[in-house]
């Protein structure tokens, strides 16, 4: 109408109503924010045109720029275009065993090189080699044709570092190769200085300890379906560079590792810890190809029959796993009421459908549809992809990811199968011992985490409980509630207590877990360190060390780093200290399992048993058992994990046996 704000405020008078009051009321605002988007074609520059044409950047300083600043992805870009530096380092290439005697010296470092991350489902693709003499590139099939190669990884006096040495084990095993004598792994060696520098790969562990001269794996293989595999010069380049690192700075590394103290962490529970693993994952375990394809017509029939009742509610066909379609049923044909909304449409999460439960029937269909359709795709579809010739799959666990320590399982994940659920529990009916008369034996440690803050804590009424085999959350819930008689209710809300505090939670959350009012809630709490006042004291002083130091430290010396611990934004701060409570606990349980798995497996090969370990999932191990070594299994395994560790408080394992996992 006025077509600018001065001729606007001109003709001020002519605006009808309040309109005309708040352009009067901010004349000078107005005025002022012109001012601001102006553009100003009349300033003094100091520059012209020509100083504005784009110039190729100064590339070295522009890599030692990115990689101090971390800029993983745009240093990727920037190597794209320097090809040359792929090829540009001295090696020599080994292709026949009459060579290669002359270079296996003691204190040299190996890389296992595979196309794919799987390396169950890759093999070797070269070794780089490197040692006083320069830097090797071994051809694989020296691995088969020369007797001296074998020998020389085989021997453990001959000491070697590696890079991933579960990985480059299993490797070995698939030629019959036993390769021993590692004194040094850098993953495992980075993963105990901080968690944080194995999140990715070799490049981004050499960059924590600042050296660069390597190349990410992306940039020589590409990813996704442009993946393929470069030409040999850039590949048997790329691999010198990282066996030249591993070789040049493993010290360095080493020296770290001891003034952290984390010597034996390393070298007496991480390293040995890699062969046992490397056992495990190359055994893999049986899959009943019978009791998969009988799920998979349980499962497809349940999921077929809540289809059918959710058109039924709805009134109409639609695609369910469409959250879109989903959400246009929901809220705009059956009219429920909604609180999220997003770009796509109307949110349709799981905490959205449990706060519509009493709406509508239609909504615990839908969450059954959904737990069934995941359990099939998961574990029907998504292990069936993962069944070897042998009918086993060959789980990976990762050593080096998590940042507590513990271990973790990929491709396919067997530590993550539903317990809460029957259909999920029944999935375990799947995995089987590989032969008929053979048995499936676990073994699990009690309430490790809470033996473990017992000792740590000192706490005098826990460790009593403890040693003398009482019921911790019956003897908490009496305390608590003052109470002489424990209903299995009191129990429960006890039991939350105290597995809450292990996790540092708030009254809000252990009030959203057992379904009581915040300031009840906060009464438990309270009630709790009076019951248990060196635990209060201790994640006091637990919180005041991380504030010092900016980590905190499991019984073993495992570092966990944790950079909010002094954070301005509260919410991040206040989640920083529940994970420095919570770290030594689960840390420590976690180191506990695996010094237990070094020395259960080192047991079972100087009696030379037959029965294997073959899983272990948090604080469970899992074995394949010959019916005549069953009781010596069972003593056997139950009094290492016993006795593994000497805490103020006893460790107690309980043990099952069974023909499928589902009954153990």
């Amino acid at each position: 109408q006025f077509n600018d704000i001065n001729n606007l405020l001109e003709n001020v008078n002519d605006i009808k109503g309040k309109d005309k009051d708040k352009f009067i009321e901010n004349k000078d605002l107005l005025l002022q924010c012109k001012t601001m988007v102006t553009i100003l074609r009349d300033a003094p520059l100091q520059i012209n045109l020509s100083y504005l044409d784009k110039k190729e950047p100064d590339y070295d300083k522009l890599i030692e720029l990115y990689e101090f600043l971390e800029l993983n992805s745009l240093l990727k870009e920037i190597r794209k275009e320097k090809k040359d530096d792929y090829v540009s380092f001295d090696y020599k290439v080994i292709d026949n065993p009459i060579d290669i005697k002359s270079i296996l010296l003691p204190n040299s470092s190996l890389i296992f090189e595979t196309f794919d991350y799987n390396y169950h489902k890759s093999d070797v693709l070269a070794i780089g080699l490197r040692n006083k003499l320069g830097t090797f590139i071994i051809k694989k099939e020296l691995l088969e044709e020369s007797i001296d190669f074998k020998m020389y990884l085989n021997d453990s006096d001959n000491q070697k570092s590696i890079y991933d040495y579960k990985k480059s084990y299993v490797l070995c095993k698939k030629h019959n190769l036993n390769l021993s004598g590692i004194d040094f792994d850098m993953l495992l060696a980075a993963y105990v200085i901080n968690p944080s520098f194995t999140k990715n790969e070799f490049k981004n562990v050499a960059a924590a300890f600042e050296y660069y001269d390597v190349s990410y794996d992306e940039e020589i293989y590409s990813k996704g379906v442009k993946k393929t595999m470069p030409e040999e010069n850039i590949l048997f380049s790329h691999i010198s560079k990282k066996v030249n690192c591993l070789y040049l700075i493993k010290n360095k590394i080493k020296e770290i590792v001891s003034s952290n103290g984390q010597d034996d962490l390393l070298y007496n529970i991480e390293i040995p810890l890699a062969r046992v693993l490397g056992d495990m994952e190359f055994e893999g375990i049986t899959v009943d190809r019978n009791e998969l394809n009988i799920q998979r017509e349980e499962l497809s029939k349940g999921i077929s029959e809540y289809e059918n009742k959710i058109y039924e509610l709805a009134g109409e066909k639609f695609n369910i796993q469409s959250p879109k379609q989903l959400g246009v049923i929901l809220f705009e044909k059956l009219n429920f009421p909604y609180s999220k909304k997003t770009k796509t449409g109307y949110s349709t999460d799981q905490a959205t459908l449990e706060s519509l439960r009493n709406y509508s029937p239609i909504i615990d269909d839908i969450l059954s549809y959904r737990r069934l359709t995941k359990l099939y795709q998961t574990y029907i579809e998504g292990l069936e992809k993962e069944i070897t010739s042998e009918n086993k799959v060959h789980t990976i666990f990762e050593q080096a990811l998590t940042e507590t320590g513990r271990l973790s399982s990929i491709e396919p994940n067997l530590q993550n199968i539903p317990v809460r659920t029957e259909e999920g529990k029944l999935i375990r009916k799947m995995f089987i011992p590989n032969e008929k008369d053979d048995y499936l034996f676990s073994a699990d440690y009690s309430q490790i985490e809470l033996r473990v803050l017992a000792d740590l804590a000192n706490v005098k009424g826990l460790i009593d409980s403890f040693n003398n085999d009482e019921d911790i959350h019956t003897r908490t819930a009496k305390e608590i509630f003052q109470v002489e008689e424990v209903t299995p209710e009191l129990r429960r809300q006890a039991k939350a207590v105290n597995f809450g505090i292990i996790y540092g939670l708030s009254a809000y959350g252990l009030a959203q877990d057992i379904g009581i009012g915040n300031k009840e809630a906060q009464n438990f709490i309270n009630k709790y360190y009076e019951l248990y006042p060196e635990i209060k004291e201790y994640m006091d002083n637990t919180i005041k060390f991380c504030q010092d130091n900016g980590y905190v430290l499991t019984k073993f010396n495992r570092k966990r780093v944790i950079p909010d611990i002094n954070s301005k934004n509260y919410m991040l701060r206040e989640f920083a200290k529940r994970t420095a409570m919570n770290a030594p606990i689960q840390g420590s349980a976690a180191d506990i399992i695996k010094i237990a798995m070094v020395k259960v497996d080192k047991e079972f090969k100087e009696r030379k048993l037959k029965s294997k370990m073959l899983l272990t999932v948090h604080d469970e191990l899992i074995f394949e058992v010959k019916p005549d070594e069953l009781e010596t299994v069972k003593k056997l395994v139950t009094d290492v994990m016993d006795q593994a560790v000497k805490l103020k408080v006893k460790l107690k394992v309980s043990n099952d046996i069974g023909k499928n996992w589902f009954e153990i």
